[in-house]
Order: C-alpha cells, then structure tokens, then sequence
C-alpha cells in the first residue's frame, strides 16, 4: 500500500495561482508589521487558499509484476550444418534450468522459436521474432534477452533505440571457430534474353577460412544441362556466356567443386533465371490454292501476338498464259529463292496448306526444305485432294519426311473424328474440348485422304481408323500433316463447330519446340506452399522421382495418374530455394522464394555481426564450444553499466507493479474542511483578543 497527496482545485489553476500570490503578499504584510497573532493569521490565510487548492489523501494497492526474459532461439537452416543443431538444443536445456532460479526472484521466462520453413521471409530474423514474443510487454519489466544462433543474423536493428526495450542483450554462438566454407556469388545477372541468343552471367567464388588464389573447376548447367566447365581463381571476378534455349524461365545454375573440409557443399552452387524472350516466331505459309479453308489458317495465326506471319497464295502458276500483259497483272511475284534458299533458317515453321507442285518451287527447293527440318525446322502439311493428285508434295524430296505416303484414295462418307489412344495422352490433343464424349462433341467431317506406310503418332483418326493427324520427328525437327481439309468447318460453326483452336494452335506450338507440349517432360510448379511435379509421358506409367531439397537432401517421390499421360503429384515446400526434381532421365526445376537465400550466402558461424548491437546494450558474447553446459552462469543484477563477463551474464530485475486499488479522501470536503478553516480562525483570533 502507498499513501500520496493529490490536488483538485477547486478554481481554474491561473486564478489559484493568483489567489495563492495575493494570500503570500497579505501574510507578509501581516508578518512585517508585528501585529499579535500574525503568524496564526497567515496560516489562517494559507488553509483559506489550500482549501482552493482541494488537496486529497490518496491510498493506492499495487501488485508487484514480474520481469520478463526473453530466449530467442534460432531455428533456421543454418543451425542444420554440422552439429549445431544438436548444440543448440543442449544450450537451451542448460540455460532453462539456470534461469529456474530466476523465477523464484518473480521472473518470467519466454522462449521464442524463430526461423525455419518455407513460409518464413528470407534470411534469419531473431529481432523480429523477439520483437513479436515481447509485443505484449511493456519495456520496463524486459531483463534482457538472450540469443542462441550461429551469428548470422540478417534483421539487425539500425539503432539500439529499434530495440523496443533498454536491457541487455546477449549471444550464446552455435558451431566452431574456424570453420571452411566455399561459395558461389553472384555479381551481375540478366533478367531477360532473346531466345536464340547468349547473356553473360557474372560471378565470383570466394573461400572462407581457406587461402585465397586456389584453381576451381566450376560447373554451368541450363535447366540441368551442363553448358560449360570453365577453370577459374577463387577470388577473382568470371563470366560465362549462356545461350537462351527456349522461352520462359531458363534457369542456369553455377556450382563450384567442393573445398575440402567445408562446413556443407550447398551454397557451392548459384543460381539466376532469365525469362527467355522470343523476338516473334517466324512463320511461313503457302497456301496452293484459295479454297474456303484458307481463311482458317490466316485468321489463327494473325491473331497470334507472337507469331510473325508470312504469307503466299499462287493464284497464278508459271505455266498460265492467257495473254494479259504482265504490266497489267497486279500480283506479286513468288520469291522462291530469298524464302527457301536465302532465308529459309529464318522461319520457325514452313505450312503447305493444299499445296501441288505446280512448277513453282524447283525441286532443289524441296531438298532445302527436307535439310532444314533435319536440322531442327518445322513442316505442317494441310493435305487435302492435292496430296492423291500427280502434282502432290510426297512426289517430292519431301517424300522422305512425310509421315505417310498417298494411296490415290479418298473416303468421302461423314465421319466424327476422334483421338486415339496415343492422342488421348499426347500434350497436343489431351483433353481437348468435346473429347470425352463418345462420339466427340464436335462437328463432323467429309473427308479424309487414303494412306499407307504412316510412321510417327497418330493422334486422331477417322472411319476404318485411318490416320486424320499424324505428328513424327525427323533428325532434330517435326514434321505433321493433316489428312482432311474439313477443320474449317469447325472454325464456321458448321455442326455446333469444335476446337479447331485449340487443336491447331497447340500443333503449330508444337511443331515449334513449345516445352509444355513435349511429349515426355518432367516439370515441378509452386503452388502456395506446394511444389507440385508433373510427368508427361505417352507410356502407362511414370517412374518414381528423386527430389532433392535445397539443402542438398533427397527423397523419392511416387506419381500417381492425373489423366491419360499425365501423372502427378504434390509435396509440401518446406525449404526456401532451388528444388531439384529428377527420375533419371528428364530433370526439373523449381524455385520457392528467392533463388539464393541469404540463409545459405553465408554459413560459416560468427561472432562478429551481433557484437556491436550487444556490447552498445552490455551484454556479452560466447561460443557454446567455449563454455561449460554451452552457457554461462545467470547473474540477476538490479543496476549497472556493464551486464556480462568472461564466464557470466547479467539480467537486469525490474520493480514494476500496477496499481489494483485506489482509495481518495478530501481534506477540505464537508465538514473536516469546515473544521479546519475554523479552527485557523478561531486560533488567529484568540491569540488576537488576549
């Protein structure tokens, strides 16, 4: 219980004031002039403006609360290295029964778990953990705080003021002294390529706790392609060149060989993704005729903001005379030999939309052609009575990568085509809208060329299971050809219409390489806080995947069938960084949060990064390797400076209470006022009247 005065003037305090300067010069003037009884009446005065001033007795019950200390205790993917984690852990142990005695002092003790998962924001941040485990503590009842980390924090306050709290802080370190670790540093990095093209990624490889100057043989891959396997010095600044393989994210990783005796061989590898950009895909198209079907082509590509189209339509072949003056004519002529000689490597893709030799291309022309899909081109033929004619493009050199060869038959009776079970899986034609009924929900057709000899994947087919679409590779290129010229109908609405959209823009993507069109491909996404992995494949089954964390761990993970030549499945990400997934054969590549955390820069413990926040609070710093138990002893201190020894460290124990209760009485309220006055009175004047 704590007894106190309070005032409550009774006036506006401006008048009191007033009235308490006129009372001092009146009791002066009493006093001065020596009058009996004037003392008596300058207190009678001072009760008269001390009664203004309404003083009252106040009683308050306060409850004592007790002084918070707060561990911090660091659980981020640096503390997994070497034995660290296992020091920590028993530090903590030691610490929670040296700081039981603390709580018979009234003390209360807060551990605070802090990093860890995927969830968390790059790097360690202790402070803002602490920050947060304090949030409902007032500054004055914080003893300290105590940190058991391996050093490399990356939310460091600016000021001490940023604390929140004027306490020590201390630093129980995790690890050893010494310790070797190698990395990879970034030092310049291109957000952006043109596919096609190389960008120069700049880096370092530096050598903590090793000489510097050593030989490194370092390793660049592309999506998990190695690219190249240059020699540098650790120390020195390199740069490699990388071309941009496809658009997207290529991700390009730089991994150095390992230091021998090093901490862990995870940040020995960098990397940076660079969002290939293609500067337009290059198409040619050749229609042979205008037919009602031309239109359909045309009007797909042109509204492809990707696609830069080229296109020609003979409506005169060479042979035509009919004696109309050329000056007369307004059409332009074919440029044969800049398209298929000169720049025929220019083009992403080559369409003969019902074509027929006509005298128009020679047929060295044709053998361009077959060299450029050899080579890595693309052909689509949209085949349609020019392909059983005499003037047909397989009575070319082209004969020699067109799926299948002409029988000089048509069938010609309405048919609903639809996908065959190699279609069903293939990324072109999977799921594609109106498919899953039986029949198709799509429009019909009328016609389909006779062929025999197909090779490659037929993925739709007509009456009798005769091949509609057929897609195949030939050396490093692809090669598809339509065997119905009815797809317009879908695109006129004949019949309800069906996905003549969707159809051809994934064939034309996929005759250009698209990746999410190949038929076998491994692919891993983000989702929230999952990593899902994909698996296409045209076979039955797909073979387990071998995932590899950040942290260089792996496990194995079993896919399950999603639909026809898609399986997948989905896993917690846990762990900020790059993920690895491979089934030994195709590789993948994910990135949760920033591709190279600032958890993993720098690995090696420290002592020096909290020193000078600690000794500006005075506290102190240890390594548990350097202690016995892996803490020092507790000290409980009331005051002081200076907060830490060789062997000890201080917290700071507050008196703090609140007040639970508050009694008030006025001394000057009712009758008790009323007595004192008078009695001031009657004192002044009896002393006056003797």
């Amino acid at each position: 219980m704590n007894l106190g005065l309070a005032f409550d003037p009774l006036i506006p305090l401006p008048w009191l004031i007033g009235a308490a300067v006129v009372a001092a010069l009146v009791a002066l003037l009493v006093i001065v002039s020596r009058t009996r009884g004037s003392l008596l009446r300058a207190l009678a005065i001072a009760l008269a403006v001390l009664a203004l001033a309404n003083p009252s007795l106040t009683r308050e019950e306060r409850e004592p609360l007790s002084t918070v200390v707060a561990v911090v205790v660091d659980r981020s993917a640096s503390q997994d290295f070497g034995d660290r984690t296992q020091m920590t852990d028993a530090a903590r142990a030691e610490l929670e029964t040296r700081l039981a005695r603390l709580k018979e002092q009234g003390a209360e003790v807060r551990f605070i778990d802090a990093g860890g998962g995927a969830g968390e924001v790059d790097g360690t941040r202790l402070f803002t953990a602490l920050s947060a485990g304090l949030a409902d503590v007032p500054p004055e009842r914080v003893a300290g705080a105590i940190f058991l980390t391996d050093g490399r924090v990356h939310d460091i306050p600016a000021t001490i003021a940023a604390l929140g709290f004027r306490a020590p802080v201390h630093a129980i370190i995790s690890g050893q002294a010494g310790e070797r670790d190698r990395r990879v540093a970034l030092t310049s990095t291109p957000r952006f390529g043109i596919v096609g093209q190389p960008q120069t990624i700049g880096y370092r490889v530096e050598d903590e706790g090793a000489p510097a100057g050593a030989r490194v043989a370092v390793t660049v891959r592309r999506d998990g392609e190695v690219v190249a396997r240059p020699i540098i010095t650790a120390g020195q600044p390199a740069e490699v060149d990388v071309e941009i393989a496809h658009a997207g994210a290529n991700i390009v990783e730089i991994e150095a060989a390992a230091l021998e005796g090093e901490l862990t061989p995870v940040n020995n590898r960098a990397a940076v993704s660079i969002d290939g950009v293609r500067d337009k895909l290059r198409v040619l198209l050749v229609s042979g005729e205008p037919h009602v079907g031309e239109r359909t082509w045309r009007n797909l590509l042109k509204s492809d903001a990707n696609v830069d189209l080229v296109h020609f339509t003979i409506l005169r072949p060479p042979e035509k005379q009919d004696g109309t003056p050329i000056n007369e004519l307004s059409l332009i002529a074919f440029p044969t030999r800049e398209l298929f000689q000169q720049k025929i490597k220019d083009f992403d893709l080559i369409i003969f939309d019902r074509y027929a030799q006509q005298g128009v291309l020679p047929m060295i022309y044709f053998d361009n052609i077959v060299r450029y899909v050899e080579e890595g081109g693309a052909l689509l033929v949209a085949a349609g009575t020019d392909y059983v004619s005499d003037g047909s493009v397989y009575n070319t050199p082209l004969e020699a990568i067109l799926p299948a060869a002409p029988t000089g038959q048509m069938s010609e009776t309405p048919y609903r085509a639809k996908l065959t079970e190699a279609g069903q899986r293939h990324p072109v034609t999977r799921a594609l809208p109106g498919s899953q009924s039986d029949p198709p929900a799509w429009a019909r057709f009328f016609r389909v060329i006779d062929t025999q000899g197909a090779r490659g994947t037929s993925v739709m087919d007509g009456p009798d299971g005769k091949p509609v679409v057929l897609l195949d590779r030939v050396g490093e290129g692809r090669v598809a050809l339509l065997l119905s010229d009815h797809f317009w109908l879908w695109a006129r609405g004949f019949e309800g219409g069906g996905p003549y959209i969707d159809l051809l823009r994934r064939l034309s993507h996929w005759l250009m390489k698209e990746p999410d069109l190949e038929e076998e491909r491994l692919r891993m996404v983000a989702r929230g806080g999952d990593i899902v992995v994909e698996r296409q494949t045209m076979g039955d089954a797909a073979p387990p995947v071998t995932i590899t964390t950040p942290t260089g761990q792996t496990r194995s993970l079993t896919l399950t069938s999603a639909e026809p030549g898609l399986f997948r499945a989905t896993f917690p990400a846990d762990t900020l960084g790059l993920w690895r997934a491979s089934d030994g054969t195709h590789t993948a590549l994910v990135n949760v949060g920033p591709l190279n955390p600032r958890e993993f820069a720098e690995v090696t413990s420290t002592t020096e990064t909290l020193r000078p926040t600690i000794q500006a609070t005075g506290g102190g710093i240890w390594r548990m390797a350097d202690l016995a138990g892996g803490v020092p002893r507790v000290v409980a201190v009331r005051s002081g400076e200076r907060f830490a020894g060789e062997d000890w460290m201080g917290l700071q124990m507050r008196d703090v209470s609140v007040v639970r209760g508050l009694g008030l009485f006025p001394l000057f309220a009712g009758l008790s006022g009323l007595l004192i006055l008078l009695a001031g009175v009657a004192a002044a004047w009896a002393r006056e009247g003797r």
